[in-house]
């Protein structure tokens, strides 16, 4: 797509070991990917300096869809060019698309089977909490003065009671992170970029050069080679399937969910679980959390957690084909939609990297959709709590007493003792289960 200059510097072979490493140990959300990303490339390899790689994941951040799998292109490109991002982009994903895989399987295969259900009976407290810590890292970020405070309460409100699409709340703060950056700039320059200095004695300094001058002939090739891969399946589909088909509907469904998916997964997560259950039918009530359950034990992004809800779209409405099989090919379509466009922002962006540095309108807009979205991962948490805990949601007399105890428990292994997501997941689980299987009837 883009012809970036490899660094002679770094084999692609060592890079691909490397890039296989980090997929291997990317579990933990961003947060703990960005971190393993960092340690790896900047610390121990020292393949790009400090602020080459904070520029970069403040331009990811500028993106919809997950932006520690756009780090990993965008830096896969500086090295290596196209074939560099892409095998990066590609690696990062694919443990992922396994894992989940396997366990959409499972559990569909086994569904109603006494042990599963007890496994996701104490998996589905715990991620509660994992959604509410998600509210409280990005809002230790993002809600710095009373401005980006009244944003995001005004989009918990404005999803939460008025049911406003959430595409439409990402594009309004948007348009009043950037008219108020230019209007009142103090009170809007929240998320800001980091300071160039230079580096050395690493492959990619601040100064290196990457690429030849952008051209409009380049980005032109680069969107028409991005969006036929992109759209193209689909078209194909549609025109041999119907549109109504399964497999046409998924895939312009999470298109139009990859491309407001900002602020990372838990923002485009109610949306998702409300479309997927109420207007097309391919998840019942509460299934979304056991996706998200199995996505946080995972390696790879947590926005793979739809390929979970492709694949049993696909299996419930399989027609003629094996439901295996018809889930098989709603995973892969799923998952083509949703990390294609990643591939396309990067190649069609990274040229015009320096050009946006330092760009304070666009970290303005940023900083209101990032206020926002902690207004809209709020509403995600509230969304699954009323799920989980009550039989009727929000109807206090049918509380599940056990399910609330469980997420007291995660709440004081996260914030009291300080586990990690991993150790509060198995811990839930195996308490839950242990009542599910030995005391519950």
């Amino acid at each position: 797509m883009t012809e970036g200059r490899p660094i002679a510097d770094v084999s692609f072979r060592e890079a691909f070991r490397v890039w296989v490493k980090i997929a291997a140990l990317s579990f933990g959300g961003p947060t703990g990917q960005i971190s393993v990303m960092h340690h790896i490339l900047v610390e121990e390899k020292r393949w790009v300096s400090e602020n080459r790689f904070l520029h970069a994941l403040n331009y990811c951040m500028l993106l919809p869809g997950p932006e520690a799998q756009q780090l990993a292109i965008y830096i896969g490109w500086l090295l290596h060019g196209t074939r560099g991002g892409l095998v990066a982009g590609t690696l990062f994903v694919l443990p992922g698309f396994i894992s989940i895989l396997a366990l959409s399987i499972v559990y569909a295969r086994f569904e109603g089977v006494r042990a599963v259900e007890a496994l996701f009976f104490g998996l589905k407290p715990a991620v509660i909490v994992i959604v509410v810590d998600a509210v409280i890292r990005i809002g230790r970020r993002a809600l710095q003065n009373a401005v980006m405070v009244s944003l995001a309460a005004s989009a918990f409100v404005a999803i939460f009671f008025g049911d406003v699409p959430f595409p439409l709340i990402v594009g309004g703060a948007a348009v009043i992170g950037y008219l108020g950056g230019r209007l009142w700039p103090k009170q809007f320059y929240v998320v800001k970029g980091s300071p160039v200095t230079e580096s050395s004695e690493v492959v990619v300094a601040d100064s290196a050069t990457v690429g030849g001058r952008p051209t409009m002939g380049r980005a032109l090739r680069v969107l028409t080679v991005g969006l036929s891969l992109w759209f193209g399946p689909q078209i194909v589909l549609g025109f041999t399937l119907g549109w109504n088909h399964v497999y046409v509907q998924e895939g312009l469904f999470f298109s139009k969910a990859a491309a407001v998916t900002f602020g990372g997964a838990y923002a485009v997560l109610a949306y998702i679980a409300q479309q997927a259950v109420e207007n097309y039918g391919w998840l019942r009530p509460g299934e979304m959390l056991d996706a998200l359950g199995m996505a946080e034990t995972t390696p790879g992004p947590l926005i793979q957690v739809v390929q979970f809800v492709g694949f049993m779209g696909a299996y419930r409405s399989s027609g003629n084909l094996d439901p295996t099989f018809a889930g098989l090919l709603g995973s892969i379509i799923t998952t083509w939609v949703t990390f294609v466009p990643s591939f396309l922002w990067i190649f069609l962006g990274a040229p015009y990297i320096e050009y946006l540095r330092g760009n304070k309108s666009l970290s303005t807009a940023l900083s209101a959709i990032t206020a926002a979205v902690v207004g809209v991962v709020l509403n995600l948490a509230v969304w699954f709590a009323m799920r989980t805990l009550f039989a009727k949601p929000g109807d206090l007399g049918t509380i599940d007493v056990m399910s609330a105890l469980i997420t007291i428990g995660a709440f004081l292994a996260m914030f009291r003792l300080k586990f990690g997501i991993i150790q509060t997941l198995a811990c839930s689980v195996l308490v839950g289960a242990t009542y599910y299987l030995v005391i519950r009837t």
